[in-house]
């Protein structure tokens, strides 16, 4: 038998089959111009946050977004740098520098493509909702406390190495705050705010890097100092050091071959490899995770289906070959792909031309933006980590939700911020199981059946007790039902169970039957199993729990249980 082959090009394929015209291009250059403009400011701002040059943010956008929009399974995802990354990568790029974590993404994306060959993108669903929510929340609070070093135009003592070291040392360092980048931040946050109410149509975010720029100018003049692209960051070009970043395609360089943290070039060795796993395995997760929500938000937009398999081989094959040249971790935008289908977008050619947008400015306009206030990058990240915060929502879900939920939710908040997203997601999801598996018990039990129950167990001898056992046997309650059946009067020499409402058995349940038929076989008890569904009955009779004359019967209903017990006690009466 041949395997399948991999589901690439499916959202291209998807696409071109619907009939693609002349008016599909032009809605597509239309919602590609529109999302481009949008991504421009947004890739190097991420950039910025996650330890790296603006231009790497740039170079995701031209590399890995196109890549990703013609592999992948969504029509309409538009991928680049990503807020929700922040909290991973930036501990990356201060541990192993720049190709440490250029390494990281493409081992990364190795593991996205496994996981869309082995056809893992359905697994995405059973991520409860809090953990997402909790985990979302607090890279939102993390991604806001990271904006307020350049708002405020603050020097911090050194890099912090957790979040309760750098609010302390954000505390220490505010009586040197700068009011030139604080009225820049005000004055970006301020148009953020209100002109997306005013003039919907065109994107708020371009016109609060404009007034950023021109303030920025005009507080220079006037004796206030404001931090610029150009003054953090720096490329050398024929020998000769130029401000802000290169006007320049990117160069295809293994990652090993950049430098690391101490800025010597990076060692690849097996101990490397292996410290980067448990990130790249991170970046993975929350790359199939957002990529696929994100997917899901479109299709809800637009009517359409998404192939979330394809989605994540088109994910890992971006992610693979970004880095290659110089591009960091990509995945999709949830707000970028839902500008997407608001303009208009039919296809993935959409984010294709998005990406030429980016090429085009960052060709011909690069050298405008080193005049970009580092205050107003920083501005524009702020209201990126409020929008994905969801507050609001936070707030509601921990009015409305059930108690386990909300602790599920809050610890994943807590320990994101605290710690990182890594232990939040994993005890999260070890939290929600628990808590999960516990309901689940809740559900089940094992009580006698009265009399009035049917009229088949009416007039039963005392020799004979009825049970009823309801909900799934599982680990955590087949002991704690089945112990029901262990607590017997000394004359009980026939046992009915009524399990027709077992949906299901795993072997620890299997295991416990097969305990209590051997104690039962020491007394001298039969057991009448009835109603079994074929499912439940097909498991006990693969782990050889099989029919034995006076010792197990499997029948259908309480009529044939109550004969079944009847004639095994006759040998006994007699």
């Amino acid at each position: 038998m041949s395997l399948p082959l991999p589901p690439l090009f499916a959202a291209l394929r998807q696409s071109l089959r619907s009939g693609y015209s002349w008016r599909s291009l032009r809605n597509d250059l239309g919602a590609g111009l529109t999302v481009g403009i949008v991504a421009i400011p947004l890739a190097m701002a991420l950039a910025i946050a996650v330890g790296v040059a603006p231009q790497h943010g740039l170079y995701t956008v031209l590399v890995a977004a196109p890549l990703i929009a013609l592999t992948g399974g969504s029509r309409f995802n538009v991928s680049g740098p990503t807020a929700a990354f922040v909290v991973i990568l930036l501990p990356i790029t201060q541990q192993f520098g720049l190709g440490g974590l250029l390494l990281c993404t493409m081992m990364a994306g190795t593991i996205l493509i496994a996981m869309g060959l082995a056809r893992f993108g359905r697994l995405i669903q059973f991520i409860p909702y809090p953990v997402t929510l909790g985990f979302t929340a607090g890279i939102g609070i993390v991604i806001a406390t990271l904006q307020v070093k350049d708002l405020l135009g603050l020097q911090l003592a050194h890099p912090p190495q957790n979040y309760v070291e750098q609010i302390g040392l954000l505390a220490r360092a505010l009586p040197g705050a700068h009011l030139g980048d604080a009225l820049v931040a005000l004055a970006c946050l301020g148009v953020l705010l209100a002109w997306p109410r005013l003039v919907p149509k065109v994107p708020g975010h371009l016109v609060a890097l404009a007034v950023g720029a021109l303030l920025g100018l005009a507080l220079e003049r006037m004796g206030l100092p404001v931090a610029t692209l150009g003054e953090r960051f720096t490329y050398e070009l024929d020998g000769v050091v130029h401000p802000g970043i290169p006007p320049l395609l990117p160069s295809f360089a293994w990652p090993w071959q950049l430098p690391g943290a101490s800025g010597a070039p990076l060692v690849l060795s097996f101990e490397l490899v292996r410290q980067l796993l448990a990130p790249a395995f991170a970046i993975a997760m929350l790359g199939a995770i957002e990529s696929l929500l994100c997917a899901v938000v479109s299709d809800g937009m637009a009517g359409t289906r998404h192939d979330p398999n394809a989605e994540l081989l088109g994910q890992g094959l971006g992610n693979l070959v970004a880095p290659l040249f110089g591009g960091i971790t990509a995945t999709a935008a949830i707000a970028r792909s839902a500008a997407n289908v608001r303009a208009g977008a039919v296809s993935p050619i959409a984010s294709v031309i998005h990406a030429g947008v980016v090429l085009l400015a960052m060709l011909l306009l690069a050298p405008l933006f080193s005049y970009l206030p580092m205050a107003a990058l920083a501005a524009l990240l702020l209201m990126v980590a409020w929008n994905m915060s969801e507050a609001r929502h936070v707030a509601h879900t921990l009015r409305i939700a059930p108690r386990n939920d909300v602790l599920v939710l809050l610890t994943c908040l807590v320990l994101t911020v605290l710690f990182d997203m890594v232990l939040a997601v994993g005890v999260g999801l070890l939290l929600a199981a628990g808590l999960f598996i516990k309901r689940m018990s809740d559900l089940t039990d094992a009580l006698p059946l009265p009399p009035r129950f049917h009229q088949a167990l009416d007039g039963l001898p005392e020799q004979v007790m009825p049970y009823v056992i309801r909900g799934p046997l599982f680990f955590g309650v087949a002991e704690k039902a089945l112990s029901v059946l262990r607590r017997l009067n000394p004359q009980v020499k026939v046992v009915i169970v009524e399990i027709s409402a077992v949906p299901l058995l795993d072997m620890t349940a299997l295991a416990a039957i097969e305990n209590l038929l051997a104690d039962y076989r020491r007394q001298g008890i039969g057991l009448v199993l009835v109603g079994t569904t074929s499912r439940v009955r097909l498991k006990l009779r693969r782990a050889g729990i099989l029919r034995e004359e006076g010792r197990l019967a499997y029948v259908r209903d309480l009529e044939q249980a109550r004969a079944k017990a009847l004639r095994w006690l006759e040998p006994q009466s007699n």
